[in-house]
């Protein structure tokens, strides 16, 4: 099978497209040069020069604190070319793959949400996502929202190498402990997501790795797992000085998942161990 991938530059596109690879499919990997998801006419070209079996969008504006500040590029990119994407799957009877976020809640309470649980966002980014994935159940019947949460994978800058870059310049760090989700490694992800495109069980799906933790117990099992000496400190999100409000509980239900037959994602210390013997020297 042919797909078209977004977003091949990101963390997400990029093992996407070599999962792909691997089972012998065809990617057709574009980026903001190849296709701008803000210009329609450009994305309505590219999709129908690519003559794919269906469309993997994996690009997005992820910048959580900067969307406070440039809303209108945010929603552009996130909800508008979603919009775009949406319409020529929708002419040309293509599924297409949505990634969301766990940022669609208000992320109250302990409860796991559910996928179809209601979205409250928090943050501009929050609502550019959920915006996106209104426009796709608009178009659509044949679609995949998948929600996913704290990513981290080897193209890219997340949580991971930003704690292992504060090692080289200090043995103490300050790690939020009031919120709490799931990490998800991209290269797990994209299994999952090319299963999913293998069939047609759409719907909205949350796929993270496997177990919960706070941010402060994630930064604790990447010293460890990493032979780092390092003292972490807790701290209250209140604490921490960010522009976007972030949610508490990102607790994520997957039940859909072994419903649907598809295999949940390992855990995620499994995950991590993985992770560092690819980027550690």
């Amino acid at each position: 099978m042919r797909f078209l991938v977004t977003g091949v530059k990101g963390q997400l596109g990029h093992d996407v497209m070599e999962e792909l690879d691997l089972r012998g499919h065809e990617g057709v990997g574009v980026d903001i040069e190849e296709m701008d998801v803000t210009d329609a006419k450009t994305v309505d070209r590219v999709i129908k020069e690519a003559k794919a079996d269906g469309v993997i969008h994996c690009a997005a504006y992820t910048a959580v604190d900067a969307a406070e500040d440039n809303e209108e590029l945010c929603t552009k990119i996130n909800a508008d070319g979603t919009e775009s994407i949406a319409k020529v799957c929708q002419e040309l009877d293509l599924p297409l793959m949505y990634i969301s976020t766990d940022y669609v809640f208000d992320g109250e309470g302990e409860r796991p949400w559910e996928p179809e649980d209601p979205c409250h966002p928090l943050n501009v980014y929050g609502q550019s996502k959920y915006l996106g994935e209104q426009a796709v159940q608009k178009y659509l019947d044949k679609y995949y929202i998948v929600r996913i949460a704290w990513v981290f994978g080897v193209s890219g800058n997340n949580f991971i190498k930003a704690m292992l870059n504060k090692a080289k310049t200090t043995n103490r760090v300050t790690v939020v402990s009031d919120q709490v989700g799931s990490p998800t490694y991209t290269r797990d992800l994209a299994v999952l997501l090319v299963d999913m495109m293998e069939k047609d069980r759409y719907g909205i799906y949350h796929a993270t790795n496997e177990g919960i933790c706070t941010w402060y117990e994630f930064a604790k099992e990447i010293f460890v797992q990493a032979g780092i000496d390092m003292e972490v400190v807790p701290i209250s999100a209140d604490e921490y000085p960010a522009k976007a409000k972030r949610p508490h509980n990102s607790r994520m239900e997957k039940n859909k998942l072994d419903t649907a037959g598809f295999r949940r994602l390992p855990t995620w210390q499994d995950a991590l161990k993985r992770y560092l013997k690819l980027i550690q020297p």
